[in-house]
């Protein structure tokens, strides 16, 4: 860990996917950022989404047309600038009498096909059930279904890619580092951080503050002097199961409920089945949320509904809740809110100006940068314009279709390796797999064995490369691993993780007990 610079011109507060995303937007047009994430990156609502870019099918039915527009054309965009980690997926929607009408559903696909210039991905298909493969694992009774596309990603990776590129284009990435005061200085605003890591306190200036702490972000307007503390967010938790494999192919189910709602069933991990998600408002700390008995009641029965084999709550090998940060548009129901986000600005008297981000989507974080940005601009000018839009992200410098390829020459040149290993190094890492293991020539080379195929020198990679700093980040948010490793297997990976943080840590202690930065 080096010590902070002291002035920047932008500092973001959040380390999910809208901070990360805004800090390399700005970071690539030149303007010298600073990003505080008080936990790891990704560690709230960004990594617990149902990990799909998509335009949100069931948005067109409260007639958010803008917001699923946007999101359907940045799905092909997103896509292009990381194959590795996003990859298209055919979603299987059964008709089921008593719910939506048919000729509704075709009018809704129709829409859904043409609303976003889809290019890439193939268009909407009527399935016979009793024909069709998609139909074995349905009950009996299920006849007509409608199969269209989206992509699936890695919400964390997606994360951390961005901060990565952000990092690697001169922005200062500080984890573990939390904001605990936001005064003006002048022309500037004076941000004092607590580093959780280190228990150190800095301070950081910067004619413009970001506020993208999701659901925190009325905690970081409360903790700014001169604010109202109204932070128009709505929190509403959404949970999700994690099962063994309930069905074969790739193909995901879009599940209809009584409620109006949809429930996904998603492969998963290659050996698991992804179910999700609810929606319920959330009162309370957004860092405490759990999932409750009626929600994983409620999400089991959705399935049951559908598929021959049911599910239960003893089956479930893991379940995550997320805390979404909606802007509060008044609606009734927390599935009506509005998923579009929102950016409110404040100035100071002496030019230093506040970004205050409500709401959002996985899918439209790009342009939700790009939006911020052009609001930075007319506070600090222009530096140069929009890039995000056709610049890959590390790892995903290869063409659309050629991840198979790619995962060929690099189990060709490693045939040690298990096929199943060399996957998910590809979709996780891309063009970047080889920096994950280094120049490993056999198995012993990669290090110590963690369990399933968790190495050392990939260890040692995420801690050096990817900020992670427990073994938590690894086994949740830069892995799936944690589905695979037993108890003790990972208390041995918390126990060297660890050693090789606290190692990390006295190693670069001389230089930031030099350092000036290192004063509140």
């Amino acid at each position: 860990m080096q010590a902070a610079g002291t002035d920047h011109d932008i500092v973001v507060i959040g380390g999910g996917i809208n901070g990360c995303g805004i800090a390399r937007d700005a970071a690539g047009r030149g303007y010298s950022v600073f990003l505080a994430e008080m936990n790891d990156l990704a560690s709230g609502t960004s990594s617990l989404s149902t990990k799909l870019v998509h335009g949100g099918l069931r948005y067109l039915e409260h007639f958010h047309l803008r917001l699923v527009r946007e999101a359907l054309i940045e799905r092909e965009v997103l896509w292009s600038n990381a194959p590795h980690i996003i990859r298209p997926l055919r979603f299987v929607l059964p008709h089921c009498p008593g719910f939506r009408p048919r000729w509704m559903l075709r009018l809704g696909l129709f829409v859904y096909d043409h609303l976003g210039g889809r290019r890439a991905l193939p268009p909407t298909a009527t399935l016979d059930l009793a024909a069709d493969p998609a139909g074995a694992p349905l009950k009996d009774g299920f006849r007509t279904a409608f199969e269209y596309s989206d992509c699936w990603v890695d919400d964390a990776r997606l994360v951390v890619l961005n901060a990565r590129d952000a990092a690697d284009r001169g922005a200062e990435i500080r984890t573990r580092s939390e904001a605990t005061a936001i005064e003006p200085a002048g022309e500037r605003w004076r941000v004092l951080i607590h580093d959780h890591a280190a228990n150190e306190d800095y301070a950081v200036t910067a004619r413009v503050v970001v506020n993208a702490a999701g659901p925190w972000v009325g905690r970081v307007l409360a903790r700014t002097a001169g604010a109202d503390g109204e932070d128009n967010v709505r929190l509403v938790q959404g949970s999700h199961i994690v099962v063994p494999r309930l069905f074969a192919g790739p193909r995901c189910y879009i599940l209809q409920n009584s409620d109006r709602r949809v429930v996904f069933a998603i492969p998963f991990e290659e050996d698991f089945t992804l179910i999700g998600t609810t929606d319920r408002d959330y009162e309370g700390d957004p860092g405490e949320v759990r999932i409750t008995p009626a929600e994983i009641l409620y999400l089991c029965a959705a399935v049951g509904a559908y598929f021959r084999t049911p599910v239960s709550a003893d089956e479930i090998v893991w379940s995550y809740s997320g805390v979404r940060p909606l802007f509060d548009d008044g609606s009734a129901r927390a599935q009506e809110a509005t998923r579009d986000y929102v950016l409110r600005q404040a100035r100071e008297a002496d030019g230093a100006a506040m970004i205050n981000v409500f709401g959002g989507k996985i899918t439209t974080y790009r342009k939700l940068s790009e939006a911020v940005l052009e609001m930075v601009e007319d506070h600090l000018g222009a530096r140069s314009g929009p890039w995000t839009g056709n610049a890959p992200l590390p790892g995903g410098d290869f063409a659309v279709g050629e991840l198979g390829t790619l995962a060929r020459r690099f189990a060709d040149e490693r045939p040690f390796l298990a096929a199943a290993h060399v996957r998910r190094l590809i979709r996780a890492y891309g063009t970047r797999a080889v920096r994950a293991i280094g120049h490993a020539a056999s198995t012993s080379e990669l290090g110590r064995h963690f369990g399933a195929d968790l190495y050392e020198a990939e260890i040692r990679y995420l801690v050096a490369e990817e900020w992670a700093l427990s073994a938590d980040d690894i086994l949740w948010r830069r892995t799936k691993r944690g589905l695979e490793l037993t108890a003790d297997e990972a208390g041995e990976l918390r126990r060297y993780v660890a050693s090789l943080v606290e190692a990390e840590a006295a190693r670069d202690a001389p230089a930031r007990s030099r350092s000036p930065d290192m004063r509140p």
